[in-house]
């Protein structure tokens, strides 16, 4: 809505400059004509005039006034604010325009704007603000007590204008209502308030009292003029000079007063303590020795009481040893008769596997002795069967370099058999003198 209203305050402008801007563009050229066109003998130009244009003129200042007003019209109260409407022709019409747009006839009525968020009203030092004061620090409220000395009040009201009542506000209260009508009403109750109480009353005592009171007639003066009053504080308070000293000598007297009755009560209740203390003692050894004698006649009957029970237990431990000794050696029997047992066993044990060794290692020697005698008779069969295989053996058992060649003795089939005789002839001649003619089936060898 403001930009609206921007925008028609700017059209209206616009038209306004554009209305003039034609006037003296029309007087301009008016002007420069009458400057260049000569005369004539009897002073009257030839050429006529250029026209100003007055109708176009203010028929732009006529619709540059309709934005105008149109902008006039709207009004914006901003948020926190109120507004009351004043018309020219009947003063301050009730209610309240809150914030937002709102629509007035223009040139008739005005809205005049309250801010309607919370105000404080300060008398005094502010805290925070320097030691130094200044032009701008608000001054204590002087007031006088009920001596007739003067007091100096920092106090502070925050209050607020009631939005319903801004029309009241506005036609019967002086503007502005806050430096008009809070300070003279705060200072007012308070000074009416405080003849009525000492010093020492406001200072300390019904400080609070007075607070109170005075809040109380504050808020119902200004609440009658639509002011409504949230709290009043009472910060701080000057006193007098002397009063001041005077007071200070009396605190510290007081104070000294105090000390020395605490100092009296703490002497007597610290006698008061040792009295407690060696009564304490005193009954503590009487409950002590009274304690003693009756732990040593609980003791003397616990003694007469067990005697009562020592022997017949002396007599079930005596039976209980004999029972266990008699227990020890039939176990000792019984684990002797275990043992022998176990060695008979362990000697029948051994004396079976023994035999079982020799049964196997018989056993063992027939079987062997049966396969040797299978095996030489087979082998006497084949030597039988091939009585040259003796030659074989006992030529591989001389050397592994030895080679051996069977050829059939008649030597039939062989094509090398003279050439084998031959060589055999001659290599066995020095032997064959020792030991006779060789056999015709016998083999040849060759050494390598």
């Amino acid at each position: 809505m403001l930009a609206l209203k921007d925008l028609l305050i700017a059209a209206g402008v616009l038209f306004l400059a554009a209305a003039f801007a034609i006037t003296l563009y029309d007087l301009w050229r008016m002007y420069e004509q009458r400057r260049k066109l000569p005369e004539s003998a009897d002073g009257v130009t030839e050429m006529e005039p250029v026209p100003i244009r007055w109708r176009g003129s203010v028929l732009m200042i006529v619709v540059a006034c309709v934005p105008r007003l149109i902008a006039d019209s709207i009004v914006v109260i901003p948020a926190g604010m109120g507004g009351v409407r004043v018309s020219e022709l009947r003063g301050t019409l009730p209610g309240t325009l809150y914030a937002g747009a709102h629509f007035v006839p223009p040139m008739m009525e005005s809205v005049e704007m309250f801010d309607l968020r919370d105000k404080l009203f300060t008398a005094g030092v502010v805290e925070g603000a320097g030691v130094t004061k200044t032009a701008a620090e608000p001054q204590p409220l002087d007031v006088q007590s009920k001596e007739g000395l003067n007091i100096g009040l920092a106090i502070t009201v925050r209050y607020r204008l009631d939005p319903h009542r801004l029309d009241y506000i506005e036609s019967h209260l002086p503007q502005p209502v806050d430096s008009q009508m809070v300070p003279a009403v705060v200072a007012s109750a308070w000074r009416e308030l405080t003849p009525g109480y000492t010093v020492r009353e406001i200072f300390s005592s019904d400080r609070e009292e007075v607070r109170r009171q005075a809040a109380g007639v504050i808020t119902k003066k200004l609440g009658a003029d639509g002011i409504i009053v949230e709290e009043v504080m009472l910060r701080n308070i000057q006193l007098p000079p002397e009063y001041a000293k005077g007071l200070e000598d009396l605190l510290l007297k007081e104070q000294e007063d105090d000390q020395l009755t605490v100092q009296t009560d703490m002497q007597q209740k610290q006698v008061r303590i040792a009295e407690l203390q060696a009564e304490a003692e005193a009954a503590q050894k009487v409950k002590q020795a009274e304690g003693d004698a009756h732990a040593r006649v609980v003791e003397a009957k616990g003694e007469a009481d067990a005697m009562q029970y020592t022997l017949p237990l002396k007599q079930k431990q005596i039976e209980q040893s004999k029972l266990e000794a008699q227990a020890r050696k039939e176990a000792t029997i019984e684990n002797a008769d275990a043992e022998a047992q176990a060695k008979v066993i362990d000697s029948k044990a051994e004396l079976q596997r023994r035999n079982l060794l020799t049964d196997a290692e018989a056993n063992r020697i027939r079987v062997t002795a049966a396969a040797d005698a299978e095996r030489m008779q087979s082998e006497a069969k084949l030597l039988n069967q091939s009585p040259l295989l003796i030659n074989k053996i006992i030529a591989e058992r001389l050397s592994d370099k030895i080679q051996m060649v069977m050829v059939p003795s008649d030597g039939k089939f062989f094509f090398a058999n003279d050439v084998f005789k031959g060589l055999a002839v001659q290599a066995d001649a020095p032997s064959a003198q020792n030991q006779g003619p060789a056999e015709p089936g016998n083999a040849a060898a060759n050494r390598n």
